[in-house]
């Protein structure tokens, strides 16, 4: 693993919006930020344009968002790629190769060029690194200088101005746990992700009561069913964060534990958040992407950019 942050590039508001917080995420970790065009696979302007017509189209592409980020960012080192192949396989090498990859999405309703849905909930689905999905709705209009032909394919410290103008809200971050599973690898990434951005974090656990527990034995016992099982959450809660909490005593931590639904109360947290972070279990699949029902939901509905942290 090189580090880098990378990010997909196709000229879309989406994929610009993923540049620019990637750049932004490239700075706060002091690390090249690498652009990167794929050309390839389902979109049937493949079969309709050849391959050079599409790579000149391609590094017109990624040299108008570097030139764009180099005003931005002059001191942040920006590299292109630009690859012919399979978008899966290409995204998911170049997210190995990376210490986050990064890409523009308008929800899992309608993704732009090569992030056709079946795309991107596949590399979701597969690569062992954390994917940061963004959507445009803080970001910067388009450079005046970019391409007029957008193709298929791919902190220091600043003021709450620069901020704003990368489309990065102010906020929270947030992390979506289960605290009875693992969830090492997501709280790591969520706390280092919290102090970059020099923010709070909001711990959230929402848990379910099992059906059984609605019974018709169950009577007066109830309520005390109920206030055991809200004391096991939050004393589970308590006892994953106290490792990361020494380890980043800087870092304000929230702690959110309440009875809910996991998908609807991490979707309401990401209206205020600066990122939210969940979970996603190291699994291989033969067929299908296969994210999980809560990550699937929130990466939906959530307005912030949602990392998606594998985890064993």
């Amino acid at each position: 693993m090189s580090r880098t942050v990378t990010v997909g590039v196709d000229g879309s508001r989406e994929s610009l919006a993923a540049v620019d917080w990637a750049a932004g995420e490239a700075v706060r970790r002091a690390v090249p930020l690498r652009l990167l065009h794929v050309w390839g696979g389902e979109d049937p302007r493949t079969h309709l344009v050849d391959q050079e017509t599409a790579r000149g189209w391609g590094e017109r592409t990624l040299d108008a968002a570097r030139r764009r980020l180099v005003r931005r960012h002059p001191d942040l080192r920006v590299e292109t790629r630009w690859v012919a192949g399979d978008p899966v396989e290409t995204l998911d090498a170049a997210a190995r190769e990376a210490e986050v990859l990064v890409l523009g999405s308008r929800g899992l309703t309608g993704l732009r060029g090569f992030l056709a849905g079946s795309v991107s909930l596949a590399v979701l689905a597969r690569t062992p690194r954390p994917v940061v999905l963004v959507r445009p709705q803080n970001s910067p209009a388009p450079a005046e200088d970019g391409p007029a032909e957008p193709v298929g394919g791919g902190r220091g410290e600043r003021d709450e101005r620069d901020e704003r103008e990368e489309g990065v809200p102010a906020g929270e971050v947030v992390v979506g746990l289960d605290v009875f599973g693992p969830c090492d690898e997501v709280l790591g990434f969520a706390f280092a992700a919290a102090e970059r951005f020099g923010c709070p974090l909001r711990a959230l656990h929402a848990w379910t009561v099992p059906a059984a527990v609605y019974g018709p034995d169950m009577g007066g016992a109830l309520p005390m069913l109920l206030t055991e099982l809200e004391e096991d959450a939050r004393r589970a809660l308590d006892e994953v964060l106290v490792p990361w909490t020494d380890k980043y005593p800087r870092v304000p931590v929230v702690r959110d534990c309440h009875q809910g639904r996991p998908a609807q109360d991490l979707a309401d947290a990401a209206r205020d958040a600066r990122l939210v972070v969940v979970g996603r279990k190291n699994r291989r699949a033969r067929f299908g992407a296969h994210i999980g029902a809560v990550t699937h939901a929130v990466l939906h509905h959530s307005p912030a950019p949602v990392a998606v942290v594998p985890h064993d």
